[in-house]
């Protein structure tokens, strides 16, 4: 004779079972972390990125208890460090310190391996990299509306010199053209320093970089600055008033990095990993460092690092498409 079991009992294990996975998660996430956590890194070793990584990843070891190695996993534009991290267990030992790249693959590139909005858990933002425009000190223009006119009266408008297509500065440059009503463009290098070339030979009008590799050009009286295109005034060159404040309302671009876990990770693994973060932030050693390869700190909530990653990927998506930007251009 069969034995059944009894209607109760079939519920109550039915139950245990289906609530097992969050308790499986509930107590990886009690555990966590146990053992060394991987940090990647989408560029190589040197960069701003890199450096960031690696004092980030110190304090987090220290907090944590644990290890935290970084991984530089450069190359195709950030996409492969997006994708190994993406790919990754979402289990909390796996983190990339995501860079602006990653909001604007989609425009860029078909068929990417994974979705910025969906593949990854956000954590929270760690640095800007400001982007000042640049002039050289020898030309006519001493202020953005000066440069402006120039670059409305010029029967060639503007140019710029960019470190690459779809990079910060270059798109940075499209939204200061289109703001400005005025003509232009800009000229792709690999890299700054041939940018830079350009720039103090007078062979091009102006660029979009970072102030640390510019303050040496700045201080021998061979650049000058007309702006930064943040939101408000950044105190790594707090004499360079926004191009907001300037009259381009919306000219607002920078590079940016911000902590990425694969999606699915346990909520309280975030949670405690942006409060960490957020505590780095405010530490004066982590800021000295920082400032030092030209970012300026953020911090601020998951939610608010989401919705940042959200509002980039659909404005830097128009204007990769009013400028018929392609990856190869």
């Amino acid at each position: 004779m069969r034995k059944t079991l009894p209607r109760r009992h079939f519920l109550a294990t039915a139950a245990a079972g289906l609530a097992l996975p969050w308790q499986l998660d509930a107590a990886a996430a009690d555990a966590w972390p146990a053992r060394a956590i991987r940090l990647v890194s989408p560029y190589g070793a040197g960069g701003s990125n890199d450096i960031l990584t690696r004092v980030l990843g110190d304090f987090l070891g220290r907090r944590l208890g644990q290890s935290v190695v970084v991984e530089n996993k450069a190359g195709a534009g950030t996409r492969i460090a997006n994708d190994y991290v993406a790919k990754a267990a979402p289990d909390g030992y796996t983190l990339l310190h995501a860079a602006a790249p990653i909001a604007i693959g989609e425009a860029l590139y078909k068929d990417l391996p994974y979705d910025v909005h969906k593949s990854f858990a956000a954590i929270g933002s760690t640095a800007i990299a400001p982007l000042f425009l640049v002039v050289n000190a020898q030309a006519p223009y001493k202020t953005l509306a000066e440069f402006v006119q120039y670059a409305k009266s010029n029967p060639k408008g503007a140019t710029f010199g960019s470190p690459g297509a779809g990079s910060a500065p270059h798109l940075t440059a499209e939204l200061l053209l289109r703001a400005a009503g005025a003509k232009g463009i800009v000229v792709q290098y690999r890299g700054d320093a041939p940018a830079y070339t350009e720039l103090l030979a007078g062979r091009i009008d102006a660029t979009l970089t970072a102030i640390s590799t510019a303050v040496p050009h700045i201080q021998a009286g061979k650049l000058r600055v007309l702006g930064v295109a943040n939101e408000t005034r950044t105190p790594l060159y707090p004499d360079a008033p926004t191009l907001r404040e300037q009259g381009l309302a919306q000219v607002v671009g920078y590079g940016w990095y911000g902590l990425l876990a694969p999606a699915g990770t346990p909520a309280p693994v975030v949670e405690r990993l942006n409060a960490e973060i957020n505590a780095a932030i405010a530490d004066a050693e982590v800021r000295r460092k920082a400032e030092a390869a030209g970012l300026e700190l953020r911090g601020g909530t998951a939610e608010a690092f989401s919705a940042f990653i959200g509002t980039e990927t659909r404005k830097w998506a128009q204007i990769i498409k009013a400028a018929n930007i392609t990856a190869e251009s």
